[in-house]
């Protein structure tokens, strides 16, 4: 593969100004440039903008309260890159708490560095050739992204001057400049790959086998011809509002353990924007209450695109602050996944376990919200229910509960009474009796193997397919790996 070189990087340009981003060369903004936004080498930000931005978006407060959260934005005190990562991200989401002055009477309030709702109030800004300079080191981005002055992302190309030089090898020189030049990454969002053709999206921690394709714009799933993977990646995640929504509801820290970023995949950001609008129709007056069905084949991070589904789910106002009830029908998934929850705390509030059914009556006794973790069998009949005949009871009536069910294809399928001669006792499939303890829920299935027959089908259960991934296109983008076998005669 020949490198990338200055056409790429032309090319990006002009897509990227296609999408509304303005465009300007790194050597013009430096401190010694024609127009120059940079107070030094080393100064990252670009503090004129931000400040015009701040007071844009935040008419509430004033010039002086404003020069507070520029410090705090410019000035992070954290003793890691990946610490100061997650802080500035945190400041994005949520907002910079300010402390203010009105009637006489301090109190605190919010500033915020981006307008999530206008984009266009935002100022959008593609710079090229721009070098860093951090004491003995330097560092010069091919690309990167700014909205508001925060460089939110950086894209590097392969060398130009090495022809074998290879996507692997861009990777490699960001996490060279990462080590000599952190300033530059104090606030990225995200990370860009390319040698001109290929292009990859990953994060500020991850190594280069956690960069991936990105292959949908606005929804739909782009074929490997459809166009240049580079624009396809520019256009379907740079796209002002959906570069913001991005942001805001698919980057993920896991800090238990060290600090770790991971960011969503093109198929996972396709996949839960898809699945919220398909709970606000199904929960809807209207609604069916049957989400749907996300069919993603094993490895390719089911788990990671529930907890990016229950996060952006919860914020939907039709939706009225939901319970979300997780159902799983084993023990060591039911653990994977809490776990899985639990470290996203970022985006997630704290989840709960349901030990019983009373135990998991009383975590439904809430007028809304909460996320709750709960087996298929817990919905199995006390042998009382089962000598009287008795239907399982309801553990809430409430509608703004919607529940996720794992591994979609199993367990969800007894909808029939069963009557046993010899005992006398009736039986009900858990499924029948899941729907009878929520009988205001709507349902959402993740799977990587959905089963549609006769007598067992998932989307006649859970309704059409949401979106679908699968082992073909998982081992294109280099998700998961192709399986070989020999079939033989043991």
């Amino acid at each position: 593969m020949s490198g990338s070189g200055p056409v790429a990087q032309q090319r990006a340009i002009a897509w990227l100004t296609e999408l509304g981003w303005a465009h300007a060369s790194g050597p013009v903004l430096g401190p010694e440039g024609e127009d120059p936004e940079r107070s030094s080498t080393s100064a990252v930000l670009l503090e004129g903008r931000l400040r015009r931005a701040l007071a844009r978006i935040n008419v509430h407060l004033r010039p002086s309260e404003l020069d507070e959260v520029v410090r705090v934005v410019g000035r992070p005190d954290s003793p890691s890159l990946e610490e100061r990562n997650h802080a500035f991200h945190r400041l994005v989401r949520d907002g910079v708490a300010v402390r203010v002055r009105r009637d006489g009477r301090e109190r605190g309030d919010l500033a915020w560095l981006i307008d999530r709702h206008a984009p266009e109030r935002n100022d959008w800004l593609a710079v090229s050739q721009l070098t860093v300079v951090d004491g003995e080191h330097s560092a010069r981005a091919d690309l990167v992204l700014y909205v508001n002055g925060l460089p939110l992302a950086v894209i590097q190309f392969t060398d130009p001057e090495d022809p074998g030089a290879t996507i692997e090898d861009a990777c490699h020189q960001l996490q060279l400049h990462k080590a000599q030049v952190p300033a530059l990454f104090t606030t990225n969002e995200v990370l860009v790959i390319s040698d001109g053709t290929e292009a990859r999206v990953g994060s500020l921690t991850a190594g280069v086998e956690r960069f991936g394709p990105w292959r949908s714009v606005d929804g739909d799933v782009l074929g490997a011809d459809a166009v240049p993977p580079l624009k396809g990646l520019l256009c379907g995640l740079f796209e002002p509002r959906r570069f913001l929504d991005f942001v805001r509801h698919f980057v993920l820290w896991e800090t238990d353990d060290g600090f770790v970023k991971k960011v969503a995949a093109g198929h996972q950001f396709r996949a839960v924007n898809k699945a919220v609008e398909a709970t606000v129709r199904a929960a809807s007056d209207s609604g069916d209450r049957r989400v749907g069905v996300v069919w993603h084949t094993q490895g390719s991070g089911k788990s990671i695109s529930m907890v990016f589904y229950a996060a952006r789910v919860v914020l939907e106002p039709p939706m009225q602050n939901p319970t979300l009830v997780v159902v799983t029908d084993r023990n060591d998934l039911h653990g994977q996944l809490y776990a899985q929850f639990c470290a996203a705390k970022d985006l997630i509030p704290s989840p709960k376990q349901a030990g019983s059914r009373r135990h998991l009556r009383e975590l439904l006794q809430v007028a809304s919200g909460g996320v709750v973790f709960t087996t298929m069998q817990k919905f199995s009949l006390t042998d009382r229910e089962r000598r009287s005949a008795a239907a399982f009871p309801a553990l809430s009536q409430r509608r703004n509960i919607v529940v996720i069910v794992d591994e979609a294809h199993r367990t969800q399928y007894g909808f029939r009474t069963r009557l046993d001669p010899a005992t006398g006792d009736v039986t009900a499939g858990l499924a029948q009796n899941l729907r009878r303890a929520l009988p205001g829920a709507s349902f959402i299935g993740f799977t990587g193997t959905p089963i549609e027959l006769d007598d067992r089908s998932t989307p006649a259960v859970f309704g059409d397919y949401i979106d679908t991934y699968t082992i073909e296109q998982a081992v294109q983008d280099g998700a998961t790996v192709p399986l070989f076998y020999e079939a033989r005669l043991a």
